[in-house]
Parts: structure tokens; sequence; C-alpha cells
């Protein structure tokens, strides 16, 4: 796919990998809906990053655990920008509790954002998509890939979102490909000290911790090379999944 002048809409682009893939494919001359919902003041910034690049950014606020919301979101930004090429969902949250802390609402929030959300926000799509022989990429983890004890909400969403993207693959198909990435130790989280930054980039295969950037060029990669890959889960982790 030839990206310039295509529109995208990004989910949570207002920080940190979302932001990262708008800025990504605004370099490659894409104008883009910039999604957030807590995060206003950081979409601005989105948006004012992808106008210095010369491309159209505009924001979207949708709270996507509604699922009524999720599928209005690209309406809103196909209807803004006249047409919608490219999906990414981004958005999701990462909730820290053992199997003994986590709570109905921790898990219903999880899997509502992470793994519901972008399954409407696809259905929302749809007519847009299929007219631009689209794309859609879905933000998959290694912790969907691998066990990990005190994510088990987020382990089960991102394992759905692998299969969501296996299913939607096969059901779109031939008009619409459907692939995931899912990024390994790339942004921890802040709170993280030095030593355990070190540790993890130690036990990595590759001994480093990832980038934004490593994500980026694999999502470029799927919408720019990918013409005959769909229902793919690329990960992107260093090799930590099979150390």
């Amino acid at each position: 796919m030839e990206l310039g002048s295509r529109v995208a809409l990004v989910t949570g682009a207002g920080h940190r990998l979302g932001r990262a893939i708008a800025l990504a494919l605004g370099r490659r001359g894409m104008n883009v809906g910039v999604h957030c919902h807590r995060s206003r003041h950081e979409a601005e910034v989105t948006v004012h990053a992808l106008q210095e690049l010369g491309v159209r950014g505009e924001i979207f606020p949708a709270d996507l655990s509604d699922a009524a919301a999720a599928r209005d979101l690209p309406v809103r930004v196909a209807g803004s920008f006249g047409q919608l090429d490219v999906l990414v969902n981004s958005a999701g949250i990462m909730t820290r509790a053992t199997v003994e802390e986590t709570t109905v609402e921790m898990w219903d929030q999880v899997h509502d954002l992470n793994l519901r959300a972008m399954f409407f926000t696809v259905q929302g799509a749809l007519p847009w998509l299929r007219k631009a022989r689209g794309r859609v990429i879905n933000l998959a983890d290694v912790g969907g890939l691998e066990p990990w004890p005190h994510y088990a909400a987020h382990c089960v969403s991102k394992a759905g979102v692998v299969m969501l993207t296996r299913t939607l693959a096969r059901a779109l198909a031939p008009d619409i490909t459907v692939n995931a990435v899912a990024p390994g130790a790339v942004l921890p989280p802040a709170d993280w000290d030095a030593a355990a930054l070190a540790h993890l980039a130690r036990t990595t295969p590759l001994q480093r911790l990832g980038s934004p950037e490593d994500v980026t060029a694999a999502i470029l990669y799927l919408l720019e090379g990918g013409d005959y890959v769909t229902g793919e889960t690329l990960v992107v982790d260093g090799g930590r999944l099979i150390r």
C-alpha cells in the first residue's frame, strides 16, 4: 500500500507507543485521526507534531470501553477526513495484580479496552476499509503468548487479540488485511528502576531493550510491504519469547 495522502486512525495516539505510531505514519505522508480518552493535552502534542510534518492531524476523543463509542469512532474519523484506509488499534491498559487481587471490575476494565474495543472499532470502520482495500493493525503483546503470573487479565486479553486478529483476517479477506504486532520490552513502566531495566536487557537474547522505532518499523512493513500477509502476529521482542 502506498501510504501518502491516505488516512489512518490510531487509537491511544496521545502518548507512548500510540504517539510514535501516529508520527511514523505522518512521516510517510498519512493524515491521522488521533484518538484519546483522558489524554487530551498529550493528543494535542501529537497533532502539533503531525502538523509540523506537513500532514493533517485531528483529535477524536472517545471512551473505547463503551462498545458503542468504539464502533462510532471510525465513523467520525471517516466523516471528517472523507476516507479511512488504515486502522491501528493501539489503545490499551496493563494492570498488575495477583490472581487473588484481581477483581471483577479490574478484569472487565482490561478486557473491555484491550480486546472488546478492538472488535467494535473494526466493525465501525468496515465500510471505509472495504472501499479502500485497507489494513488493520492490532497491538498485541508478548504477554499474550507467554504467561505472566501477576498479569492474568492482561495476558488473557492480549491472547484474545491474537485470535481476534486471525479471525478477522479470515472473515474480511480478500478486501482487508488484518495483522498484529506483539511488542516485548519496548516501553517498560516508568516506575521501574535502573537495576530492573538492566536485568531485562541482560536476559533478552539481543541484549537490549526495544524502542518505539522497532515497533513502528514492523507496522510499516505490514502496511507498505505485507501485501501477501494477513492473520499474522509479528513478535518484536529481541528474542525474549524464545529464550
